[in-house]
């Protein structure tokens, strides 16, 4: 290959008619240019579809065939990340106001009423401030309408003195009133 210099520029010399044998090899016509744009499109047909099957499915997409022989409970649960999150805020909310020790002022609706509910109350809140909840962890949801069941998998201190934990299952159930779903009862196991 012969170079016929083109001129001097900052005292180089530089090749006039060089072409790189790179540059010729990645060369591109409208084929390849149409192949790719096509490709593209339909990758995003079927990434646009899949948020759209995502979509209309319910917030539990799987659960494990294995159960814990102990509770029943899937041993895991694989949740539409699509999902509405306003049922488990609400859930959540109830839950770290329980462990702020806000027990009372949480359940005061319950206890206005003069049935069981004032008792469970009672109980729920005594229990709650002997066995402090540290974190918590969904492990199943049940859809029952117009109720909700979150159930949890709890780690707590064994005493109010915190110097040793297990971990329990609880539940929290919200029942959709007008639009609004409300915690109407809450299960623990102390």
């Amino acid at each position: 290959m012969v170079l016929r210099h083109c001129g001097l520029v900052s005292s180089v010399t530089l090749p006039c008619d060089f072409v790189s044998p790179k540059l010729l090899a990645m060369q591109v016509n409208r084929t390849q240019l149409g192949i790719a744009l096509g490709a593209g499109g339909l990758l995003l047909l079927i990434f646009l579809g899949f948020l759209m099957w995502l979509n209309s499915q319910p917030p539990v997409l799987a659960r494990s065939e294995q159960r814990d022989p102990l509770t029943g409970m899937p041993l895991s649960l694989t949740m539409n990340p699509l999902r509405d999150r306003t049922i488990e805020k609400t859930a959540n909310n109830f839950i770290r106001e329980m462990r702020a020790g806000n027990c009372r002022t949480v359940l005061a609706s319950w206890e206005k009423k003069k049935d069981y509910r004032k008792k469970r109350a009672d109980f729920i809140c005594d229990s709650e401030a002997q066995h402090p909840l540290i974190g918590w962890n969904m492990v199943e949801w049940e859809d029952a309408p117009p109720l909700i069941i979150l159930h949890y998998k709890g780690e707590r201190y064994s005493s109010p003195a915190q110097d040793a934990t297990y971990k329990d299952l609880f539940s929290v159930t919200l029942e959709n009133k007008d639009g609004t779903y409300e915690v109407t009862k809450y299960d623990a196991f102390y």
